[in-house]
């Protein structure tokens, strides 16, 4: 694949908004700079820790003073896309209007909006990604030359999260490990109330990893909650590797955004907390499926039902299982290509096949058309099948 044009990405990030829209746009501009194409991010961040984080990824980071519907913000962008010969612009936030979206295909630039609710009267875009479970529920009302992309089969997700393919976790027993995680700016502190009631959590042996996202305003407040705790829980910030602390955790409480998606990767089973409206319906949903336990809205759960859930969810060891593999079987980790796929023009390419494959090349073997041309009719006994597989991918030629 190869975008010859810069991509540029327009995404904001504050404790209220939080910073799921620059991490997803983040996700598919690294795509973009694996494939030697160039991407820019324009962003009103007002936390320094993420443009750094940006800007280690290789990514150019110019901050934007004003944001829409300040005029300044769509002039700047506009000029800016000139001045690139930008091929796209990803475009990622609930306040970018019909009206801006029409002046920027207007001005014959190509658009990807990444949208999660279906709030606007209309939409005006190339390409439409919306990765939530409940996507295909929505009306999006577009025109004829947009093509939708729908539900977690176009989940971005982090290169870093991407190496840990085939990984196999190993579901305990009785689970121990637990991480907390509440988005990048948790403007409530809603962390602070989880804290407080793992310490008086008895009766399970538990540690916990308390992630401060890089937009918190209260890491010092968490801190000192988190002391004296005899080595129970520990606050993290600034995490850079995240997917090794899911790998670690047996159990997850987070909040219901796009960490779900990264959860259901990783195949981490999980208590969904939801902090804004726009993870309403993904929560419910998600709850719906098996994939996590919705605790619902965080004003509305109390401690008791904190403390019980964590307690029930670490104790069931059957119910872990069935959460983890509904999680792998949601988002598969290949989401961000089949969207930079898009964006290349491509409807084809090639990868090497993986275990997770199996299951497809069993379908496809088993079709009575490739059956009635094979040196055997019988159907393929899947047991039989695994172990073919198994010799086939250890095998060097």
């Amino acid at each position: 694949m190869m975008i010859s044009t810069p991509c540029l990405f327009r995404a904001d990030a504050s404790p209220r908004m939080g910073i799921g829209h620059v991490m997803r746009c983040l996700a598919l501009a690294q795509a973009v700079h694996a494939e030697k194409g160039r991407a820019v991010f324009l962003s009103h961040c007002e936390s320094q820790s993420l443009h750094r984080r940006v800007e280690t990824a290789g990514i150019r980071f110019l901050p934007l003073g004003e944001r829409h519907p300040h005029p300044a913000d769509l002039s700047t962008t506009l000029a800016l896309l000139r001045e690139l010969q930008a091929a796209w612009l990803v475009l990622d936030g609930y306040n970018f209007d019909p009206g801006y979206q029409q002046a920027i295909r207007g001005a014959g630039h190509r658009l990807l909006v990444i949208d999660d609710m279906a709030h606007f009267p209309e939409y005006h875009a190339d390409l439409l990604l919306n990765q939530n479970i409940n996507a295909g529920q929505l009306r999006y009302a577009c025109g004829p030359d947009t093509t939708l992309l729908l539900g977690p089969r176009y989940a971005l997700l982090r290169p870093e999260f991407l190496t840990w393919r085939g990984w196999r976790r190993e579901i305990p027993r009785m689970a121990r490990n637990l991480l907390v995680t509440m988005g990048g700016g948790d403007p409530d502190n809603v962390t602070l109330r989880i804290v407080r009631v793992l310490h008086r959590v008895r009766g399970i042996e538990l540690e916990a990893k308390v992630v401060v996202g890089p937009a918190s305003p209260h890491t010092e407040e968490l801190r000192q909650a988190v002391d004296g705790t005899d080595g129970r829980l520990h606050l993290l910030a600034n995490v850079t590797d995240m997917p090794a602390l899911m790998a670690w955790a047996d159990v997850a409480l987070a909040a219901g955004g796009s960490t779900c998606w990264e959860l259901a990767f990783m195949g981490v089973p999980s208590m969904a907390i939801v902090l804004a409206d726009n993870q309403r319906a993904l929560a419910e949903e998600l709850g719906r499926r098996g994939v996590v336990v919705n605790l619902g809205w965080h004003e509305k759960v109390t401690p008791t039902q904190i403390t019980q859930a964590v307690t029930r969810l670490m104790a069931d060891g059957s119910s872990r299982i069935e959460m983890a593999c509904r999680g792998r079987e949601l988002v598969d980790g290949e989401g961000t290509d089949r969207v930079l796929m898009r964006l290349c023009g491509e409807r084809f390419r090639l990868r090497r096949v993986c275990e997770a494959d199996g299951r497809l090349l069993w379908e496809w073997a088993n079709d009575p058309t490739v059956r009635r041309v094979s040196f055997s009719p019988e159907p393929i006994p899947w047991a039989q099948h695994v172990n073919w597989l198994k010799a086939r991918l250890e095998d060097p030629n």
